[in-house]
C-alpha cells in the first residue's frame, strides 16, 4: 500500500540547542576555546561601544560567525545570514536562541570598522596562538616561513593606464557591452609603474615564478611553528616592495615580541630564501637558516656546518607543512581569492581564516591525544 505523506501540524516545543549537538562533536572544543578568547578580549568590546543606546548585535557572535564561515566555506555573509536562521548547530555555536533566528547580514558591513577590522582580528589571531602555547602545541623556538599569491576582487580588464589615457578605449567597450565589456590591450606593455586597478588599487600585477600568468593580488605570508603546524603569524604584503625573505625577518621580530618567551633557534624555508642577504640577516639575529640549497649557489653563512645537522635535515622534512596551512586557507577558509577589496580588510578575514585553522588543528590534535 502506498504511503501518503501528511503536513506536519503546527505545535509549540521547547529546544535545548546543547542537547542537540552530540558530546564529542568537534564543534565543542573550538568552541570552548573561542569563548575564552572572547573572554579576554571582552575589556576591548566594552571600549568599543557606548553605555546608552540600543542594544547591538554582541561583538562575540560577530567573531564566532567569521569562524563558522571560514569552517564551512560559506561563500558570502549574506549566505552566512540565510542559512544561520535555520542551522541549530551554528545557532548554538553563536549562543543564540531558537527563537531569536538570524540577523540581517548588513550587520558585518556595519562592524568592519569596529569589531572586524584588522586590529581586531589581528588581537583576536594572537589570542589564539597563545592559547595554543598555553596548551603547550606550539614551539617557541623552530619556526618554517613561506609566501604564497592571494588573487585581488579584481579583473584584468581593470588594470589601466594611471594617467587616464586608456579612459576612451574602456568607455567605448562599456558602450558596446556594459555587462562584460571587451577591452582589447593586446600588444600593449601594461606593468605596475604605469598602470592601476580601478577596482582594487592596492592591488598589483605579480606572478609567482616564470612561466606563470600574472595575476592583480596581493602576496600572503606564513610563519609557521613546527612542533604541530600551527600558524604562528599571517600577513598581506606587496610582493613587490617587500618581497618573502623580508616578510620571513618581520614576522619573526613581530612574534617574538608579541609573545613572551619565544627564543628563535631556527627558521626554515625553500629555496626562494637561498639568499645572501636573508642569511646574513638571520646569523645577526642568531637563528640558523634551515633553508633549501640551490644547486651550485654558495651563499656564505650557509655551508656544510649548517646542513650535514640533523636539525636541519628536520626542518627541511617538517617545512613541507605549511603547504598545508596554505591549502586550508584558500580551498576550505576561501582565501584563494580574496572576497573584499583593499589589502586592510583582505588582512583581517586573513586573520580569521589563519586562527580558525589554529582552533581547527588545536581540536584535532586534542582528540587525536585523547585516543
Amino acid at each position: 500500500m502506498r504511503g501518503k505523506p501528511q503536513a506536519q501540524p503546527d505545535f509549540l516545543t521547547v529546544i535545548n540547542l546543547n542537547q542537540c549537538v552530540p558530546a564529542t562533536h568537534p564543534l565543542r572544543g573550538i568552541k570552548r576555546r573561542v569563548d575564552a578568547v572572547l573572554q579576554t578580549l571582552s575589556p576591548l568590546f566594552e571600549e568599543l561601544y557606548e553605555e546608552l543606546g540600543r542594544p547591538s548585535i554582541p561583538p562575540e557572535q560577530l567573531l564566532k560567525a567569521r569562524v563558522l564561515t571560514a569552517l564551512y566555506t560559506v561563500r558570502s555573509e549574506r549566505l552566512f545570514a540565510e542559512q544561520l536562521g535555520y542551522n541549530l548547530l551554528w545557532l548554538w555555536f553563536l549562543d543564540r536562541e531558537f527563537s531569536e533566528g538570524s540577523f540581517n547580514h548588513s550587520v558585518f558591513a556595519k562592524n568592519y570598522e569596529r569589531v572586524l577590522s584588522a586590529d581586531v582580528a589581528k588581537l583576536f589571531f594572537a589570542e589564539v596562538y597563545e592559547l595554543s602555547r598555553q596548551e603547550g602545541w606550539t614551539s617557541d623556538e623552530h619556526f618554517t616561513a613561506d609566501g604564497t599569491l592571494i588573487e585581488s576582487w579584481a579583473s584584468l580588464k581593470s588594470f589601466v593606464r594611471k594617467d587616464g589615457s586608456d579612459a576612451a578605449k574602456v568607455q567605448a567597450a562599456k558602450a558596446e557591452d556594459p555587462g562584460n565589456p571587451s577591452v582589447n590591450f593586446r600588444g600593449e606593455t601594461r606593468c605596475n609603474d604605469t598602470h592601476q586597478s580601478t577596482t582594487d588599487p592596492e592591488s598589483v600585477l605579480y606572478r609567482k615564478a616564470q612561466g606563470k600568468e600574472a595575476k592583480l593580488c596581493f602576496g600572503g605570508h606564513i610563519l609557521m611553528e613546527n612542533r604541530n603546524g600551527l600558524c604562528a603569524d599571517f600577513t598581506i604584503h606587496n610582493p613587490i616592495t617587500a618581497p618573502e625573505p623580508v616578510m620571513a625577518l618581520r614576522q619573526v621580530d613581530e612574534h617574538a615580541q608579541r609573545h613572551d618567551g619565544v627564543a628563535v633557534k631556527t627558521l626554515g624555508g625553500d629555496k626562494g630564501y637561498h639568499r645572501k642577504d636573508f642569511v646574513t640577516a638571520c646569523r645577526d639575529r642568531g637563528l640558523a637558516p634551515h633553508v633549501a640549497c640551490k644547486e651550485g649557489v654558495q651563499v656564505p653563512g650557509l655551508d656544510a656546518r649548517t646542513t650535514a645537522q640533523p636539525g636541519y635535515q628536520t626542518s627541511q622534512r617538517i617545512r613541507k607543512r605549511v603547504e598545508e596551512i596554505f591549502g586550508w586557507m584558500k580551498t576550505v577558509g576561501g582565501l584563494r581569492r580574496s572576497r573584499y577589496r583593499g589589502a586592510d580588510r583582505t588582512q583581517a578575514w586573513g586573520y580569521f581564516v589563519a586562527g580558525t585553522y589554529n582552533l581547527l588543528r588545536m581540536a584535532r590534535l586534542e582528540l587525536a591525544s585523547a585516543n
